[in-house]
């Protein structure tokens, strides 16, 4: 089938609009004024040819191809960038227009490669179904002139290759880099038939280019030009699936193209409402985790975490860990175990855990990596507005005038929704960053921050107290819409708070260390620039102040009343792929589904009259107080679903503490990961390409999981969850997970009119689905809040426990970077590596000389926690008195010197903030060395007996 079916140029047709009418070969069609003649071509059922265009870039009009005639008009205008107009008749088909077609294509052909007509790539190649469509059979011009066919392949991105032989020089690799993407790192280079695609005008191939992989280009060609290196080894697929992407809060949407059972590639989808058809290198490209050596394919089990591992089937596996389970829960109480849940699998397997928890152990020791990394989002804004989720669909920063980033780096953690911001940033957005660190969007090609405040560490509260200052000082509140939408005495206490002298930017410049003159430019932009956003991360949530920090966001909103419309909002951006959902399904110890304190007598009933059981109305244990409590002895049973505590939590020398005291600890996940160091039972997970399900991204949007490969261990993760349950007495038996998401629509009232057949309609919703609003809910709080009036908080400053000083004199905070994920456990195990194959610690200059340190040196990185070694990046990205690294690689370990502050409503671990010290080092420390042998023991595996042994 020809791609051509799949473009959609133009405006599409809004009855809102005004509307022309026109004749395209003798058919009468009616548009919206504006639309190109191709669209409106296309709305008739014509196609017409074409080359260089493609909805996901502007007209261009420069191959030649789509060219049509025009009743009274001299010569052929390309139908793209051609408006239809009143009255109009357009001819598509003529004699004269299949000669310059075909005439426009034998040149292309004539500078391509002999076997163009016949080659491999056919019914993957656009010029060959072009060529087709104007009914060119042979090329009458030979090869012995000048061309381009003897110039080598660039083969050295791993993921595609570039064969400058096939390129036609359309520009559409080039425009999607710089309109879709926003890097801008291809170029034409050269004029007439010397131009050619360049990969940068400073760089010899794609790898060493500031191109990032996003694989836009490739997505973009029309040719064979640019390719997947999988297509070429594996062929072309023969059926997709469309899914969704497993790695950040994006949550971007994919067709999962297929030969059989194997992946060929992932195609961005772009009917996908969080992507538009677009994919950053993670979601297109990293997906040779899935199908990795290292993945642990059958369950096994060993007495001891010091034992070897032994290979045995499902029923032994899962008997073991029930009868231990059962046994240490006779022993020692039920409150004796309990589970932690993973913001990577689906809703459906992660309501199955919680429930597991609830009903089958009796208690509600049921935590989350969402809890550790955004439960300050929740507890903030529910107490603001009522809800604990974000306000805007990412659709919405199209229409924003002002971008307020903090504590957040988009390109590298969100890097989809990134390029849509730069892109309405490029249109004449202003943007306002709020970060330590010089993040890329504070200066990238053709995007400069108006304004970066680069605040000290863990001084957020302070900061937007100060820029609430001045907008209540000055006048530049949004006195209806407070008056009208939020609580008139809440808002006259926190006015009279900020007003005051003392969180003037002035004041507040010996805490932040900001220029006063900086914040009060950012926050007279921020009130009068029009439509106001706030997009946040982990930089906010993960302080001692989080949950502070995210309601003084909230005031900032209100204030402004940048709340209930397109444009603005307040958008946490969560880090990994569900981290919405598990927030959402009741993985909190003191929470139900649609977040209901278990103290609530009438939410329990509703799930005791369901589960027909008796629940705990009192709350359970969080992640650290699990340890605390196994080191005590109390607690002596853990189930991990798909979560690297070991390498993610705070204070690791406090987790692997409370590991090592446990009796059972059963570790379900793909690979053998740090944490599985101290397992005694190991269930082998499944990937999301795997499985059926949902997942929900940042903006509240649920979208379909599909399976499209058998699970490689026999079972999907709810399917195990499922069978430990049955195992341990539970009367659980779903026979596909749209019955666990019917069980959820009954007992949460957000997710109430959410069914499988409802997504399949619709694509996709974003909750609140139910009776008020049955297809989703794109804009929160329009009209008036969740709660009713919106709620100001006084947001009061308090300095966190953890202070430099002689002896740690530096500050610490940690982030992510594009090519990896999360702790690297799929990444690591991708191509992904060769762009970053070690944390690396960003040192100022400055502070680099002081200690004799030079760029790529080792250093030692101490803290009053602990220490590691890491090699150093000297940058003035960081400020003086400031360091940064990732934590992508188990063998850094950061978290080893990470203290166990937390945010004080929520326990949310304060990662983002540790005083350190640096100093010259010879490599890695001698717990890193200890710490490798035991990663190495750890995973041995005995050898598997035959049966007459």
């Amino acid at each position: 089938m020809s791609l051509i079916q799949e473009i959609d140029f133009g405006t599409p047709k809004s009855k809102a609009e005004k509307e022309v009418t026109l004749t395209i070969d003798g058919r009468r069609v009616s548009v919206p004024e504006g639309t190109s003649i191709m669209r409106a071509a296309m709305d008739a059922g014509i196609q017409v040819p074409k080359l260089c265009a493609t909805d996901m870039l502007d007209s261009f009009g420069s191959c030649r191809i789509c060219v049509v005639e025009i009743a009274g008009r001299n010569g052929t205008p390309a139908s793209c960038t051609t408006p239809a107009m009143e009255g109009m008749s357009v001819t598509t088909q003529t004699e004269r227009l299949k000669r310059i077609r075909k005439g426009v294509m034998e040149l292309y052909i004539s500078d391509h490669p002999l076997d163009c007509l016949t080659c491999a790539a056919n019914g993957d190649c656009e010029l060959q179904d072009m060529a087709g469509a104007v009914g060119l059979r042979e090329v009458r011009y030979g090869y012995d002139g000048e061309n381009h066919l003897a110039k080598e392949k660039d083969q050295s991105n791993p993921y595609f290759q570039f064969d400058p032989a096939k390129c036609i020089v359309c520009s559409r690799c080039v425009r999607a880099c710089e309109e879709v993407q926003g890097t801008f790192a291809l170029t034409i280079e050269g004029r007439g038939f010397d131009s050619q695609v360049s990969a940068g005008m400073m760089s010899d191939n794609f790898f060493s280019s500031e191109c990032v992989s996003c694989g836009a280009c490739v997505q973009a060609c029309p040719t064979a030009t640019l390719e997947e290196k999988s297509v070429i080894q594996i062929g072309l697929p023969e059926h997709s699936v469309v899914t969704t992407c497993a790695y950040c809060g994006v949550g971007c949407s994919f067709k999962a193209e297929m030969r059989g059972e194997e992946l060929v590639r992932m195609v961005p989808y772009k009917d996908g409402k969080a992507n538009r058809g677009h994919s950053c290198v993670k979601g297109r490209f990293a997906l040779g985790y899935a199908t990795h050596k290292d993945r642990i394919l059958k369950p096994m089990i060993r007495a001891t975490y010091k034992d070897e591992w032994r290979e045995v089937s499902w029923d032994e596996a899962l008997g073991f860990a029930a009868s231990k389970i059962k046994e240490i829960q006779a022993k020692y109480g039920r409150g004796s175990v309990g589970a932690i849940s993973s913001s990577r699998c689906t809703n459906e397997e992660v309501y199955l855990v919680q429930k597991l928890v609830r009903a089958g152990f009796g208690n509600n020791n049921i935590d989350t990596c969402a809890r550790v990394c955004h439960s300050p989002t929740g507890y903030g804004l529910s107490t603001a507005f009522g809800t604990s989720a974000g306000t805007q669909d990412f659709d919405s920063v199209e229409n924003s005038d002002v971008i307020l980033v903090i504590g957040a780096n988009p390109t590298d953690g969100h890097p989809v929704f990134a390029s849509r911001m730069k892109k309405r940033l490029r249109e004449g957005a202003k943007l306002i960053v709020i970060d330590p660190r010089r993040i890329d969007l504070v200066r990238t090609p053709h995007v400069e921050a108006e304004y970066h405040l680069p605040l000290t560490p863990g001084t957020n509260v302070a900061m937007m107290t100060a820029l609430a200052h001045v907008i209540v000082t000055e006048g530049l509140m949004a006195e209806e819409f407070i008056r009208d939408r939020c609580d008139w005495e809440a808002f006259q206490d926190w006015a009279t708070f900020v007003s005051d002298e003392s969180r003037s930017p002035e004041a507040v410049a010996k805490i932040t260390g900001v220029d006063p003159d900086l914040v009060r430019k950012a926050a007279r932009l921020y009130a009068t620039g029009g439509n106001g956003a706030i997009y946040y991360g982990l930089g906010v949530t993960e302080h001692s102040q989080g949950s502070t920090t995210v309601m003084a966001i909230a005031n900032l909103a209100m204030v402004t009343g940048n709340i209930g419309r397109r444009g603005v909002g307040v958008n946490p951006l969560r880090g990994q792929n569900n981290v919405q959902g598990a927030c959402d399904m009741g993985s909190f110890p003191h929470e139900f589904t649609g977040y209901r304190h278990v103290s609530r007598d009438d939410v329990r009933e509703t799930f005791e009259s369901l589960w027909k059981v008796k629940i705990d109305n009192e709350p359970g244990l969080r992640i650290p107080n699990m340890f605390d409590a196994a080191v005590d002895g109390t607690f002596k049973g853990l189930y991990v679903q798909g979560e690297d505590i070991l390498q993610s939590d705070p204070d690791t020398k406090h987790v692997s503490a409370g590991l090592d005291a446990l009796e059972l600890l059963i570790v379900q996940d793909l690979f053998l990961n740090e944490t599985a160091n101290y397992a005694n039972v190991f269930l082998p997970g499944s990937s999301f390409l795997e499985k059926d399900g949902t997942f929900t991204n940042a903006e509240r949007r649920i979208n379909r999981v599909r399976k499209v490969m058998s699970p490689k261990s026999g079972y999907a993760d709810w399917e195990i969850t499922q069978r430990l349950a049955q195992e341990i007495g539970m009367d659980m038996n779903y026979s596909h997970p749209s019955e666990i998401m019917d069980e959820i629509s009954k007992v949460t009232p957000t997710f109430a009119n959410v069914s499988y057949a409802l997504l399949e309609k619709e694509g996709s919703v974003q909750w609140p689905c139910n009776e008020e609003h049955p297809e989703g809910t794109p804009t929160m709080h329009i009209g008036e809040f969740m709660r009713g009036k919106g709620n100001f908080v006084v947001t009061e400053y308090v300095a966190t426990d953890e202070r430099t000083g002689p002896r740690f004199p530096l500050l610490l905070t940690t982030g992510r970077i594009l090519s990896q994920y999360n702790v690297g456990a799929q990444t690591r195990r991708t191509d992904n590596v060769v762009w970053h194959d070690q944390d690396l610690l960003e040192i100022h200059p400055h502070d680099a000389e002081m200690r004799g340190v030079r760029d790529g040196d080792w250093v030692k990185l101490d803290s009053r926690a602990g220490s590691t070694s890491l090699r150093a990046k000297l940058t003035d990205r960081v400020a003086v008195g400031v360091v940064y690294t990732t934590f992508h690689h188990p063998m850094t370990q950061v978290n080893v010197i990470t203290t166990d502050f937390s945010d004080w409503a929520t326990n949310c671990p304060e990662y983002k903030v540790t005083a350190v010290q640096i100093s010259p080092s010879n490599g890695p420390t001698e717990w890193q060395e200890e710490y490798r042998e035991l990663t190495e023991d750890s995973r041995r595996i005995a050898p598997i007996l035959d049966a007459a042994e």
